[in-house]
């Protein structure tokens, strides 16, 4: 065990959580589903009402395709002080986390699917005094990540397979956000540890996830595609 690394996670999970209204829905703005040509525009829309900025990190080999990097983080990170959560849906995590807490992440999550690499990642993260986070794709099951519960400060429940948006979600998403929260609560890690889902947000979708137990949701085209982006997020936050 590195020096310091208890210290540096509870710091990383008090500083985080305390930060958020805790009797209702959290919400993360997807940037992916912005207007990449506006992205600063984009941000100064959605900044009275995010909780949180998302980032996908795509390294064309762990998914088809390529996302944000590290330069894009440092370039909008002075354009607000929202948390920056980025999601690194890459290969080899570690060879990114470093770049990424210099560009400004206050979260970054890694997959469950990188096995043998999540532990250290999950390490690397809290030894840079940041949170970490923990993303599962449809086919992981729950209970494998029971033994990483301690070491991090968000599990993120995909509801549509990686890599790509616009899709409805898997039907089995609401009983997978029930039953992680019950996993949670019998280690004793249900007000540490929030549980978000990424992928089918839509208006009829996220009351049923409220109702399973989710603390938060990764919104896309819901919030940036609103036709009333006020009315919309008040909506939100009234779940």
């Amino acid at each position: 065990m590195l020096p310091g690394k208890n210290s540096a996670k509870n710091k990383a999970r008090d500083s985080l959580w305390q930060r958020f209204p805790q009797s209702r829905l959290l919400v993360e703005a997807s940037l992916w589903s912005a207007d990449a040509t506006r992205f600063g525009d984009e941000i100064k829309r959605l900044d009275v009402w995010a909780d949180m900025y998302h980032m996908d990190v795509a390294d064309g080999h762990f998914v088809p395709g390529f996302l944000f990097y590290a330069d894009l983080v440092a370039a909008l990170r002075p354009l607000t002080s929202r948390p920056f959560h980025v999601h690194l849906m890459t290969d080899n995590p570690c060879k990114h986390i470093a770049d990424f807490v210099a560009a400004g992440a206050d979260v970054i999550s890694v997959q469950a699917e990188n096995g043998p690499l999540v532990p250290p990642a999950l390490e690397m993260i809290h030894q840079l005094n940041i949170a970490a986070g923990l993303v599962l794709g449809l086919d992981i099951p729950l209970e494998t990540v029971q033994p990483w519960f301690k070491q991090v400060e968000l599990v993120v429940l995909m509801g549509t397979p990686l890599g790509v948006k616009g899709l409805p979600p898997s039907e089995g998403i609401y009983a997978r956000v029930g039953k992680m929260k019950e996993l949670l609560a019998a280690a004793g890690m249900d007000k540490q540890v929030k549980v978000f889902v990424d992928g089918g947000i839509r208006e009829e979708t996220v009351p049923r996830l409220r109702s399973a137990g989710a603390d938060g949701v990764v919104a896309g085209s819901l919030v940036f595609k609103s036709p009333d982006i006020n009315r919309t997020f008040q909506w939100l936050h009234t779940l």
